[in-house]
């Protein structure tokens, strides 16, 4: 089991979305140098559950997603921006020292085979139902995905695209992300969606 290198995040990165990241930290850029020097530059993102992204000391949770970095920009003061993909999810199995960046012993975590049992119009009904939330969150001035979004045949890829754009807070889209099969992820999201449909409605009849 090799190490991988680790970004705690205030925020949840899903499989398939596109991270954006400005490296100031001097930990995070030795970090990004390390990636770069590597046959595939990727690291893996994991939501942060008490502290900072910045100084260390932070808590973290045991699931994240591994992502590749596509595009990267070094500065004439050595900070990095950089833009990565989420690959693949992995398990955290063992924290390692911080030296000089976070580092993790860390497993995959696919999804157990169970798309087959999604089909066409049940995909189709819960799309529409996080398109309607989406545009209600954008119509409140929200931050939220873009609600006209294609979104893919695969139900596994949708399940992502979907729990992406929903109205959801990053507590909820971790609950998500720990989830182990892609039909219960969709029956799931599809339960908070109905949820936080309800609220967003209340929201734009108050006064």
């Amino acid at each position: 089991m090799n190490p991988l290198a680790m970004f705690p995040l205030g925020s949840v990165v899903l499989p398939g979305r596109i991270l954006t990241l400005h490296v100031f930290e001097p930990r995070y850029r030795a970090l990004v140098q390390h990636c770069l020097a590597q046959a595939v530059p990727e690291f893996g993102v994991v939501l942060i559950e008490r502290g900072s992204e910045v100084g260390g000391g932070d808590e973290r949770r045991e699931v994240g997603t591994v992502v590749q970095m596509v595009q990267v920009g070094e500065t004439s003061d050595g900070r990095y921006a950089v833009m990565a993909v989420g690959t693949r999810r992995v398990r955290v199995e063992r924290w390692l020292a911080d030296d000089p960046f976070p580092l993790a012993d860390v497993s995959d975590f696919a999804d157990t085979d169970d798309a087959m049992l999604i089909d066409d119009d049940q995909l189709a009904e819960l799309t529409s139902a996080v398109r309607r939330s989406a545009a209600l969150a954008l119509e409140l001035g929200d931050p939220v995905g873009d609600p006209s979004e294609e979104i893919s045949p695969d139900p596994e890829v949708a399940s992502y695209q979907l729990a992406a754009m929903a109205p959801l807070a990053d507590t909820d889209r971790y609950k998500l992300l720990c989830v182990p099969s892609t039909a219960e992820r969709l029956r799931r999201l599809a339960g908070m969606v109905a949820d936080i449909h309800e609220l967003l409605q209340f929201r734009l009849q108050s006064p």
